[in-house]
């Protein structure tokens, strides 16, 4: 998904850099199939006139790619020419397309001959560009002159700067935020399994609940660089006591095995809440949470995990 929706031969000229200057982040490792598509976007779009600026982001803006990672980039077209620019058609010339469609975040997403992965938001520059700066908490481009491939007015570059800070969430109303969405949606877990929907409750647990413990711990960790997607990297960036109770709240859809699971998620969820109760003054509804607790327990002849 694109930021509140990746990518690098020749550095375009960048206010405050000479064109050619290396970037920080080619360097060793990393991907050099994606490192030659990067350079092609950037030839691409330093020959077609139609686009005002392209930021890449994603794994390549972090020096995190490797040889499984896809292309991301914002390709800001100039007001003009923004509602005839074809976007499979510019992003055909990096490589050969299999698939290029609008996903559901109305984003271009294609996939190349080599079946690398690709996405493009298309934006007007005007607005566009002026939306970046508005990223800051969510975005972060620790070198975001080697992220700004292409950049012909200078405000691409001096938007793209304000992201170089990593700006963690307020712990303190991101996680009373977390703990009131947990207790909503385990709530709603507990409903759904005494239902006996067990494929919608499978997908609730993995999909929608799991994620938001994923963030409530990995504020209490101070580990919020993959903040917008938590699972990524949890191996290498949280304790293993952290990631052994995650992986003892998952299971398959099958009935039993998912209760366990809910009982496990839970217990879990309010271990976080009461440490971030302890640690910034977040409300904790001990009785609803008892009250849950109970509904998840009691539908399954009262058995524990």
């Amino acid at each position: 998904m694109p930021f509140p929706v990746s990518a690098a031969h020749r550095q375009p000229a960048v206010p405050g850099r000479p064109s050619g200057a290396a970037s920080s982040l080619q360097r060793g490792g990393g991907s050099r199939r994606l490192d030659s598509r990067i350079e092609r976007l950037r030839e691409a779009a330093r020959a077609d006139r139609r686009l005002d600026g392209v930021l890449l982001y994603g794994s390549w803006t972090l020096g995190e790619a490797d040889d499984h990672s896809d292309i991301e980039a914002y390709l800001f077209v100039r007001d003009e020419e923004e509602a005839g620019f074809d976007g499979p058609e510019f992003v055909g010339r990096l490589a050969s397309l299999k698939l290029a469609y609008t996903n559901m975040y109305g984003v271009l997403a294609v996939v190349f001959d080599d079946l690398m992965r690709g996405e493009f938001p298309v934006e007007a520059a005007g607005p566009g560009v002026a939306r970046v700066a508005t990223w800051q908490g969510t975005v972060h481009l620790p070198d975001p002159d080697a992220a700004v491939l292409l950049d012909r007015s200078g405000r691409l570059t001096a938007a793209a700067r304000t992201l170089a800070e990593h700006c963690p969430p307020d712990p303190l109303t991101t996680a009373q935020q977390l703990t009131d969405e947990l207790t909503n949606w385990t709530l709603m877990l507990a409903q759904v399994l005494a239902r006996g929907e067990t494929a919608r409750a499978h997908a609730l647990l993995h999909t929608v609940i799991a994620l938001q413990q994923l963030q409530l711990c990995r504020l209490l960790r101070g580990s919020t660089v993959h903040w917008p997607t938590p699972s990524r990297a949890l191996e290498a960036d949280l304790p293993a006591h952290d990631v052994e109770r995650y992986t003892a709240t998952t299971a398959p859809a099958r009935r039993p095995d998912l209760r366990i699971a809910a009982r496990r998620s839970w217990q879990w969820s309010r271990e976080l809440a009461a440490e971030a109760a302890a640690r910034w003054g977040t409300v904790c509804r001990a009785g609803l949470h008892d009250e849950i607790g109970a509904l998840l327990t009691a539908r399954d002849g009262g058995r524990t995990a």
